[in-house]
């Protein structure tokens, strides 16, 4: 037995949320009866419809990924006759459905399928599912916004955080950031930014999970490879980068480095340095001086003792001009 709208959904007809919806609108019949939210059936013996044509699951499982351009909608059709992204998709032996949606003017990765179960579990929050961006805002983007955005910011649907951003380049006078979301919101990243008063310019989603968009086309699409697809349903994530380290640039007012001369080379004929004597503990002596007496003068001439100086003569005073 399985849940009828699982069935709808494995069979391509909607997502299981749309299955719900086309129930309680009464456009399923289960062998000829309306059918009602969950009700349960045998794929084998009952006989499902949806507008009166008969449901069959799917013989083969499609997964894709699109390249989608800005100025295309991720609706099946729009009512002002807007372009969609499945008329760029190949012709297709079963319907399918996008794993979220992007708006109007947002490029990038987006994948389809008829596997319910796998587009339910992408979209859901509590897979952790990484969604990476690349978003170009107007000027530079301040400094005190990333750790703002990393905490939280207050929508009209609730609270919302940024996983991790980084700054990529600038072009001329905005910036390049990447930033990296673990669930998928409605215009969630332009409304995030929005919060903190930055304007995006451009948005495009170049990663889901371990699928990236690489170099496919604008316009183009491709099919997911078992790997991917198995990463995907299991809600793997890749490693973060690790960033290198930088060496430290020098400082604009250090002094430049010299280059050496010949004054700075030893020369051979200079005199060997001379060894320090003094050890541990120890103080070297100095050498001992004679003190002065009175047969030496600073001069270092004879000075004779006072008792054999001779009294100078009785003249004039200097400066008496001769009188006594």
């Amino acid at each position: 037995m399985i849940r009828l709208q699982k069935y709808l959904s494995d069979a391509g007809i909607a997502s299981r949320r749309e299955a719900e919806a086309r129930i309680a609108e009464g456009r399923v019949t289960v062998n000829g009866r309306p059918a009602f939210l969950g009700q349960s059936i045998d794929p084998e013996r009952d006989r499902v419809a949806l507008d009166g044509e008969t449901v069959r699951p799917p013989r083969k499982r499609v997964y894709l990924l699109l390249h989608k351009p800005r100025g295309t909608m991720s609706t099946t059709s729009d009512p002002k006759g807007r372009p969609t992204v499945y008329a760029l998709l190949p012709p297709l032996d079963v319907k399918v459905h996008s794993a979220g949606r992007l708006d109007f003017q947002t490029e990038g990765l987006l994948i389809f399928s008829n596997d319910g179960d796998f587009t339910r579990r992408l979209t859901h929050p509590s897979a952790g599912v990484e969604r990476v961006y690349e978003v170009k805002v107007q000027g530079r983007l301040p400094d005190w916004v990333p750790a703002r955005l990393l905490n939280g910011v207050t929508l009209d649907d609730g609270r919302a955080r940024v996983a991790r951003i980084e700054r990529l380049r600038m072009a001329q006078t905005n910036e390049w950031l990447e930033v990296v979301l673990t669930e998928g919101r409605y215009r969630e990243v332009r409304r995030i930014f929005q919060a903190v008063g930055c304007n995006v310019l451009k948005l495009k989603r170049v990663r889901f999970g371990t699928v990236s968009l690489g170099r496919l086309p604008i316009g183009a699409t491709r099919e997911l490879t078992e790997a991917e697809v198995e990463a995907l349903r299991e809600g793997r994530n890749p490693a973060p980068k690790r960033r290198p380290t930088e060496t430290p640039r020098p400082r604009a007012d250090a002094a430049p480095k010299r280059r050496p001369t010949r004054e700075d080379k030893p020369r051979d004929d200079a005199p060997p340095a001379r060894r320090s004597t003094r050890t541990t503990g120890t103080r070297p002596e100095r050498p001992k001086t004679s003190p002065r007496t009175y047969t030496e003068s600073r001069s270092g001439r004879s000075r004779p003792p006072p008792s054999e100086r001779k009294p100078r003569s009785s003249g004039p005073r200097r400066g008496s001009g001769g009188r006594g």
